[in-house]
């Protein structure tokens, strides 16, 4: 089904209250979920977690992306239809999430019935105000696949910064965007062939227009953007917006333009809008109408989003929003992307980890908790260090937080017949402000003041700074009950032990209370062991569980070896080679005489540079055994190093006409398997003299 699990709190359609409506970027049904897309997941999931605990109306509404070519293209190669592999995907991505306690109001689809419903309508409204074109543009056509290719289905150099292998809408590079038809070089991604430029009738959504303009002005400045991202987006304006093609030839994986036989929605004409359709079917199934969501002024619509989708979320979107009357955003909330080790994530290194097998190896709960420590209102990016991450959840989670927890409900249910005692103040004196005479009682509002702070935090998405208070509480209870030694008064005055356990077990349960949107099934697992229950965050709350039974010592967390880790980063790899896309066929059949005329050598590789201004290309001198080394030119950049490259033996296309790349001669090839940061040279298993024929 297209529902993810609820929560069990409930939305309130009342206009006294303002409704937040959370979304997260819709993943796209063509891939696994990684760890790189449980950063803004995770992000998303706390907030709308902490909101809903501090009694706000929160819905956390979400889809999958389901339509675009490469869909198409992988359903073919797979020999399924596009909606069975959008189906596969779809179950995937429900398993995912719910193992990492992502937690949707609802989890759509954009390839449903309600989200054609806002297109077309959203369709029908632009075009009778005005806002639709159709225009007469030049397309790429391939012959030999006899279709019109898509942006990311043509590949060539970048026509702003000359990098090679760009998409056909943007570059990778330089981040400048044109039209397919001004790549240089332009080739089908699909058979390699230069396409035929051949004129085809579009639709344009007027983002140029004067009106489009005067309103994204005003929207960049109402502080719905962090100012850093807005800074970035005015850039954009200032420099001229380009209206928005919002059709596709066939074939085409999406919905048809109802009044353009053969057409399609562009793929990010009907993703945006899945938020609204998803709202539908959430609205329909709990009696709702998602006009009171989606045209109020009562609802605030907040986009959590990654750096990659700011263009379309800060000018297409709310252009389009404003055009035909839906809530605009009151945030767009842009988070940093993820490197792991200091580098982006890789295939090779095993560092390019799917969430499933993360979550075979490694508690899911303890990605949470490190995302939390590093996550800020700020766009920067974040690491994922392994032993730094290895060394804090042992360090915090386990040692400062689960410790507390063990410690005071084994020694009340061995020692002291499993009851909490009463506390030597009153739980309201425990609301005044910090005295600082370190008492219990002061110790008690020191509590109650950083657990204050926390729920400010929370709604600001300052989750660093949630979890810095939260180790001051862990801290205050283990010092607390190291000072005290509740041992030490078994003997003399139980009673004196007991009330030290009954302190450190109300901070225990003022950790479970702000932990629970971190590690949900953590915290419910400590207030279990204390006999709590959590229904709320609320400061006024704390310090009121005396003198009652608990339920006994629950075991929280396993600390992480440093052997998961790598046991992890080994299973990563060999998943991901696993699930590797089909190879593509052979081509045609040549006899060897054509074979023949390949020479190819073995080369040693003396020097390495970068080549100025280029992101991919390294220029190279081999040694071929000829009386000085063969210049070539290698774009390889993106996988290797420079000085790694020195000493490497590699196979050269030796008899290669000479060519010029940005400027640099090249004087033959060198062989390599993949593309990208992916991208391996073709080596020898054993030493071979340079110049040796390669047969």
């Amino acid at each position: 089904g297209i529902t993810g699990r609820r929560r069990a709190a409930a939305f309130r359609d009342t206009s006294m209250s303002t409704r937040t409506l959370v979304t997260a970027a819709l993943p796209y049904a063509n891939g696994s979920i990684h760890i790189g897309h449980l950063v803004e997941y995770t992000l998303a999931d706390i907030y709308v977690r902490a909101l809903k605990r501090l009694g706000r109306d929160a819905l956390f509404i979400c889809a999958d992306d389901a339509h675009g070519t490469p869909i198409e293209i992988n359903a073919g190669k797979l020999g399924i239809p596009p909606e069975e592999l959008v189906a596969r995907f779809h179950a995937e991505h429900q398993r995912d999430f719910a193992r990492f306690d992502i937690a949707f109001d609802h989890f759509g689809i954009t390839h449903s019935d309600a989200n054609r419903r806002v297109v077309e309508e959203v369709y029908r409204t632009l075009r009778s105000k005005g806002l639709l074109e159709d225009r007469e543009i030049d397309g790429n056509w391939c012959e030999h696949d006899q279709r019109f290719l898509p942006d990311r289905f043509i590949r060539g150099t970048c026509p702003k910064c000359n990098a090679a292998d760009q998409y056909g809408d943007v570059c990778e590079s330089c981040g400048a965007t044109y039209a397919p038809t001004e790549l240089k070089g332009p080739r089908c991604a699909l058979c390699g062939e230069p396409p035929q430029v051949r004129r085809s009738s579009h639709v344009f959504f007027k983002l140029s227009a004067p009106e489009n303009v005067a309103f994204l002005r005003r929207f960049i400045d109402s502080g719905a953007l962090q100012p850093d991202v807005a800074n970035y987006v005015r850039g954009w304006l200032e420099g001229g917006l380009r209206d928005w093609d919002i059709s596709r030839d066939g074939p085409y994986f999406g919905f048809g333009i109802p009044d353009r036989p053969g057409t399609f929605f562009y793929v990010w004409m009907d993703a945006p809008l899945g938020y609204i359709g998803a709202t539908a079917e959430w609205a329909a199934a709990h009696g709702h109408d998602v006009a009171a969501l989606w045209r109020s002024s009562e609802t605030r619509v907040e986009h959590i989003i990654g750096k990659d989708i700011v263009y379309f979320h800060t000018l297409f979107w709310p252009a389009v929003l404003n055009a035909v009357g839906y809530t605009l955003p009151s945030r767009v909330q842009v988070h940093g992307m993820l490197t792991v080790d200091g580098e982006k994530m890789s295939k090779s290194r095993g560092t390019f980890i799917n969430a499933s097998v993360f979550a075979e190896h490694v508690e899911p709960q303890a990605l949470r908790y490190y995302y939390a420590c590093k996550l800020s209102p700020q766009s920067d990016d974040l690491d994922l260090a392994l032993d730094e991450f290895v060394t804090r959840i042992n360090a915090e989670l386990v040692n400062k937080h689960a410790n507390l927890f063990s410690r005071c409900s084994q020694f009340l249910s061995q020692k002291l017949d499993g009851r909490l005692g009463d506390l030597p103040f009153a739980a309201a004196a425990a609301q005044e402000p910090p005295t600082g005479d370190g008492t219990m009682l002061d110790l008690a509002r020191r509590v109650v003041q950083s657990g204050r702070r926390i729920e400010a935090l929370y709604p600001q998405l300052e989750l660093s700074q949630v979890m810095r208070e939260l180790g001051v509480i862990a801290d205050i209870g283990n010092e607390f009950m190291q000072t005290e030694a509740p041992w030490a008064h078994l003997g003399k005055d139980p009673e004196r032990a007991r009330v030290i356990c009954t302190f450190a077990a109300n901070v225990c349960h003022a950790l479970a209370m702000y932990l629970w949107p971190v590690v949900p099934r953590f915290a419910e697992a400590g207030a279990r062991s204390l006999g709590v229950s959590l229904t709320r965050m609320d400061a006024g709350l704390l310090f009121a569980e005396r003198a009652r039974p608990i339920a006994g010592f629950e075991r929280l967390f396993e600390r992480i070896d440093k052997k998961a880790i790598a046991a992890l980063l080994t299973a990563s790899q060999a998943s991901l080679h696993k699930a590797a896309a089909p190879a593509p066929p052979a081509a045609a059949p040549i006899d060897y005489a054509q074979f023949g005329t390949l020479d190819l050598r073995v080369g040693l590789i003396r020097a390495a540079t970068r080549v100025p201004k280029s992101n991919k290309l390294i220029q190279l001198q081999i040694d071929l055994g000829e009386p000085e080394p063969r210049q070539v030119v290698a774009g390889i950049a993106e996988a290797y190093a420079a000085e790694e490259l020195v000493g490497k033996q590699v196979v050269v296309v030796a008899n290669l006409k000479p060519a010029k790349l940005m400027g640099v001669e090249s004087r033959g090839m060198v062989l390599a398997a993949g593309k990208g940061k992916e991208l391996t040279l073709v080596a020898l298993d054993r030493t071979a003299a340079p110049g040796t024929k390669v047969q």
